[in-house]
């Protein structure tokens, strides 16, 4: 493809930068100010970036299909039940006049459950609906990935981490006293008196912050050693006979139940007592508000409002609702996600995408298999073993080769919008508990073509790239080669490198949870992520709060090792191994100056203060300064000197891939 010089400039568009800030002092500043002023924050965002912008772009893609589907479609089609969910979600006016109503009978059904028959309720409402006490999935065995499993986790939390219940510092009790008022606002809403609306919101949160104060911490659920604890359907119900496990089962069609992994077995044991302690008030009272709280942004505006005031504005501090259009999208592309992702890639994916995309992958594969092999610290056995797991990857790009079918999915236009997000819910949880007792289906993908974002999976030791992220910022067919792989080149290793992170590096090349590591090996590579997690951990995020390095150490683990085989891979490129200038900046310059771009964004306290709560990924200045201050070849491009804030000194610089 020709290239004009006018497109390689604006590879790396100078209106991002902010030339007042050396990059020598903040390199996140200088490369990304200006696009930062250029695009405040709109107060329907709790961030927004380029990351953002490019989702945007997809969304708007998938709008303009699905508007454009006409009301003709054949009963049972996907463009139909597309077509009719998104329509729903857009009446604002039946929604504001049912209010309720589409709620009723199964509020009335919870609030009569005979004590007998809570294990089904609570089954009831993990089909699809919700997690109360707690988590149940179908995945691969970690330690037969041929297999599916029944793991049973942690859950029930409203605030979705345990520290929102016990943290005292000022931004969680804020948070915390909404969603207590969030809880009494529920019941109002569905009929309860102010006191006792009261009520059930303060035994709502004697249990959820019971479930907390014996959650793991973020930190220990990254160790697969402690989650893998594997017991008999016999043990499972002897030492936790509180709940009716074959009720359970039965109502999820889980037949044949012999083996479980219960990931955190002090959780299950508080919701066994629980079971015992609860009165029949209490119980009821927390599974119509799981119910209800699952259900707010299907129905009127009310229950919707509420929702956001909790959930976007208190915790991630969003100050308007998206565009009604947005939320009605969300629903079909999430729910019948592969059936619209048909129509996306008919409409909006190039085949020569994917073949230039592959060329990237195998350049960057190879370039990976360098750093391997060259490692200082690793032993020649662990070597082999590493490259064996490489060389074994699965590689996903652009869209699956096999289509789900949405044929057993009935969506009726006569039923109220909620009964069809919930029927639509369920057959896709129906789904799931069907895996067990049938092998992994390998071919299977875990993100839509629409969606914008990349993945790692350890089960089948393959990476996965959907076709809506091969755009630009992060894939640009007219840009030079030193901003693509300093773009989607990084975000290809990354994934990479998630293989060889703390807990990738778990897993052999078939996907098992084996070590093939020496003892020596292992523990140098700790050491080295422990270096890497401490320099994450000093960072201020607000206030007087840091980082968590070790929460989100698998991520910075693949952000470090994307840079440096994205680096090495670029070298390997004609313009990689010259120096030609390109608008006054070296290869090296644009390469950095590409990666950066890719976490340029605004973003609220609050939002900053939530993510380092329950993002295992930093922030997009982290991924940045922190991340490239390890990289000798920053250094040199951009000519930082020990005097300046950017600078590390070598003897701290961490080498893991």
């Amino acid at each position: 493809m020709t290239m004009s010089a006018g497109n390689l400039e604006r590879a790396v568009d100078r209106s991002n930068l902010d030339t007042s800030v050396s990059p020598g002092d903040n390199f996140y500043q200088y490369a990304c100010g200006g696009w930062m002023l250029a695009n405040p924050l709109d107060p329907q965002y709790a961030r927004y970036g380029t990351f953002d912008q490019l989702a945007e772009n997809s969304r708007e893609q998938v709008k303009d299909i699905i508007t454009n589907l006409g009301t003709n479609n054949p009963r049972g089609s996907i463009k139909q039940k597309v077509g009719d969910l998104y329509a729903q979600g857009m009446d604002s006016v039946r929604l504001n006049k049912e209010g309720m109503e589409p709620l009723r009978a199964d509020i009335q059904r919870l609030q009569t459950t005979p004590r007998a028959d809570f294990s089904t309720a609570i089954a009831d409402l993990h089909n699809g609906v919700s997690d109360p006490f707690f988590d149940s999935q179908i995945m691969a065995d970690l330690k037969n990935s041929n297999e599916n499993l029944l793991y049973l986790g942690q859950g029930g939390l409203g605030m979705g981490d345990r520290d929102y219940y016990l943290d005292n510092d000022a931004n969680t009790v804020k948070v915390r006293n909404a969603y207590i008022n969030y809880i009494q606002q529920v019941f109002q809403l569905i009929g309860y008196k102010k006191g006792d609306a009261r009520k059930a919101a303060d035994n709502i949160m004697k249990i959820e912050t019971q479930l907390a104060r014996v959650a793991m911490t973020r930190e220990q659920t990254r160790d697969y050693s402690k989650l893998y604890n594997i017991v008999t359907a016999t043990q499972l119900r002897s030492t936790y006979p509180n709940i009716n496990w074959d009720q359970y089962f039965n109502r999820l069609n889980l037949k044949g139940v012999d083996r479980v992994c219960v990931l955190q077995p002090n959780s299950l044991a508080c919701v066994n007592g629980l079971m015992k302690s609860l009165n029949d008030t209490q119980m009821r009272q927390y599974l119509i508000f799981k119910y209800v709280d699952a259900a707010s942004p299907y129905l009127s505006d009310k229950f919707a409002d509420a929702n956001f005031d909790m959930y976007s504005r208190a915790m991630s501090g969003k100050q308007v609702k998206m565009p009604r259009w947005k939320h009605a999208l969300e629903v079909p592309n999430t729910l019948l996600g592969e059936g619209v992702g048909q129509l996306y890639v008919a409409k909006y994916f190039p085949a020569d995408a994917k073949k230039k995309m592959e060329q990237l992958v195998d350049n960057l594969k190879r370039a990976l298999g360098e750093h391997i092999a060259t490692l200082s610290w690793m032993s020649p056995k662990t070597k082999v073993n590493a490259l064996v797991k490489l060389n074994s990857f699965t590689v996903k790009i652009g869209y699956p080769d096999k289509w789900r079918d949405y044929s057993g999915l009935d969506i009726d236009p006569n039923r109220s919008y909620w009964q069809n997000v919930l029927a639509a819910r369920r057959f896709q949880s129906t789904y799931e508990y069907s895996q067990l007792g049938k092998p992994v289906d390998k071919e299977r993908w875990w993100m839509t073509p629409q969606t914008v974002n990349a993945y790692y999976e350890p089960s089948t030791n393959e990476i996965c790239f959907p076709a809506a992220i091969l755009q630009k910022p992060y894939f640009d067919p007219d840009a030079d080669d030193a901003c693509n792989y300093g773009a989607i080149g990084v975000v290809i290793g990354h994934e990479m490198t998630h293989g060889f992170d703390d807990q990738g590096r778990n897993f052999d090349q078939n996907g098992n949870m084996v070590d093939w590591w020496t003892a020596e090996d292992a523990a140098k590579f700790q050491q080295l992520a422990d270096k890497l997690g401490a320099q994450y951990s000093a960072e201020i995020v607000a206030d007087d709060v840091h980082a968590n390095g070790q929460f989100t150490m698998g991520e910075n683990i693949a952000d470090h090792g994307g840079l440096r085989v994205a680096y090495t891979a670029f070298h390997n490129t004609e313009q990689g191994k010259g120096n030609t200038l390109i608008d006054g900046f070296t290869p090296d310059q644009r390469f950095f100056l590409s990666y950066a771009n890719v976490w340029a964004n605004n973003i609220t306290k609050e939002e900053m203060l939530r993510r380092t709560k329950v993002d295992p990924h930093s922030l997009g200045v982290n991924r940045v300064n922190v991340a490239i201050r390890n990289l000798d070849e920053f250094f040199k491009a951009f000519d930082v000197q020990p005097e300046q804030k950017m600078w590390r000194d070598p003897v701290d610089r961490v080498i893991i891939w």
